[in-house]
């Protein structure tokens, strides 16, 4: 194997449409490059999906003589990239509040069903991180929970419903993303801990998925100090990488890195120079997710390193060689149909078993409710497409009559004024909230609804952490996800028809 073609094998990139574009291709041709992730932007029905990943397998065999890792962000809940005929399962925190770690398993299970119908092998998948930090705007509810115990009672169980259903998972983001304010996309965090103090909380869902066995661990671009005093994040960094996953937690697996295009790599270092680094530092697989220029700038960066000895030729051949075996592992044909009836019903049941009833009880709607929140609207980077073509408000209002409002996701004083005003009159309101206590202008309107003293309920539609701010007197629920599938799932809970079957799977504090 030449060394382009061990480069190759040790870089991801991506593409913008539903066919690969004429650049990606050339990339594949001229630098061998082995392996694609895919985005909901290259995503259109299970029939063109599937024709892709025929395409993208077919290329890179014809042209390196292995198969493809196609790999896919596919968590569930909010992190979805799959077409609307496939099976979206409900995300992590909301599978941890139906109680049940083995309905985590029955999820990935179904999930990896899908992507080997697809002919995708490696889902990046499970999160282990803990959400220490209620207000984490990246990871809160994509983790199983705020302890580590329950965390990886619910990793282990998606990391063995995932291998079971044939495809490679990954376990992230290594050394822990839970304990920070900041999105790693857009910014680059900082957590100050120690290593005895990570051991104790970060380090334990990651410990135990590498004793049971998980195939690789993503890593996160965040500062850490302690561990790492020369200023560099997680990912471009030996002592972690190397000195810590592979030495201390004896990790034998793939070491994959999170996307290099990423603010906290490509703003303060260089995505290639970032690049450069995570493999030199350990990594095997490293991402460079959408632009086939800082792909090619990365690839030559890498070569230029390792022919100036910078990046041994023995750790070049040591990860290759690991890749390869992964390879023969996974890389196997598609098997089985997405989207069957009955992965559809499992996945609506554990959807409904995982809506919690905070406090308070829901109110009978009476003659004329109003339904009022926000839209839909893209939470981070990672998040799914936002879908404002069907809201909370206008979903419920066909469902159930009375009025609607859909309000601005941090509404001004002005329209909070306006929507109290339109409230009163009204019989009962149902407010959704999403992602509210980041916008102060959703607690003010949950405030100042609450004060009318109208029956009213509030819906979480992501993290429940806007509950905390529930007025006395005030239904809370907390449904996880802003899709359809959701609210279809609300409906007898809020026609009263069907008690909320959750049990919150984190503290709210303060009471609640």
């Amino acid at each position: 194997m030449t060394l382009r073609e061990k480069i190759g094998q040790r870089l991801v990139g991506g593409f913008p449409g539903k066919t690969m574009s004429p650049e990606f291709i050339r990339m594949v041709r001229q630098y061998k490059i082995a392996n694609v992730i895919l985005f909901q932007h290259n995503v259109e029905s299970c029939s063109q999906l599937k024709r892709l990943c025929d395409d993208i397998h077919r290329l890179v065999r014809q042209e390196t003589g292995h198969g493809a890792f196609i790999t896919i962000d596919q968590e569930g809940g909010g992190v979805t990239r799959l077409p609307g005929d496939a099976v979206n399962v409900a995300g992590a925190m909301a599978l941890a509040a139906t109680g049940k770690p083995e309905n985590a398993y029955t999820a990935a299970r179904i999930t990896a069903g899908e992507l080997r119908a697809l002919g995708i092998n490696f889902n990046l998948a499970p999160v282990a991180d803990v959400n220490s930090n209620p207000d984490n705007p990246i990871i809160g509810l994509r983790s199983y929970g705020d302890t580590p115990q329950q965390v990886e009672a619910y990793a282990l169980e998606a990391l063995r419903g995932y291998l079971d259903g044939g495809v490679l998972a990954s376990a992230k983001h290594f050394p822990g993303h839970g304990d920070t304010a900041l999105d790693t996309h857009v910014s680059l965090p900082v957590i100050d801990k120690s290593l005895a103090e990570l051991e104790q909380l970060e380090l334990r869902p990651f410990r135990a998925l590498i004793e049971a066995g998980c195939p690789a661990v993503m890593t996160t671009h965040i500062l850490f100090p302690q561990l790492e005093p020369d200023g560099v994040p997680g990912t471009m960094s030996r002592r972690i990488i190397t000195g810590l996953l592979r030495q201390r937690l004896g990790f034998g697996g793939l070491v994959v890195s999170d996307d290099m295009e990423m603010d906290a790599i490509g703003k303060y270092f260089g995505t290639a120079r970032g690049v450069a680094a995570a493999i030199a530092a350990g990594v095997d697989l490293v991402f460079v997710s959408h632009s086939v220029e800082r792909l090619e700038e990365s690839f030559l960066e890498v070569e230029k390193r390792v022919l100036d000895g910078t990046i041994s030729m023995e750790e070049m051949d040591e990860s290759v060689a690991r890749i390869l075996r992964f390879r023969q592992r996974c890389c196997l044909p598609p098997e089985g149909t997405a989207g069957s009836p009955q992965s559809f019903r499992q996945s609506r049941k554990l959807r409904t078993d995982s809506i919690c009833l905070v406090r308070g009880r829901v109110p009978a709607m009476g003659e004329r409710p109003l339904f009022i929140g926000c839209a839909d609207y893209r939470a981070g980077l990672v998040s799914s497409r936002e879908t404002n073509s069907t809201t909370f408000a206008g979903f419920m209002k066909a469902r159930f009559g009375g009025d609607a409002l859909v309000t601005a996701k941090d509404p001004t004083g002005e329209e909070v004024a306006a929507a109290a005003a339109m409230a009163e009159g009204h019989s009962s309101i149902f407010l959704n909230t999403y992602n509210g206590h980041l916008f102060p202008g959703q607690l003010a309107l949950m405030k100042a609804l609450a004060q009318l003293h109208i029956p009213m309920a509030v819906t979480a539609l992501r993290n429940p952490y806007d509950l905390r701010s529930l007025p006395e007197g005030v239904c809370g629920l907390a449904a996880w996800d802003y899709s359809m599938e959701t609210l279809e799932c609300l409906l007898p809970i809020l026609a009263g028809e069907a008690e909320a079957r959750g049990h919150l799977p984190v503290s709210l504090g303060g009471g609640v």
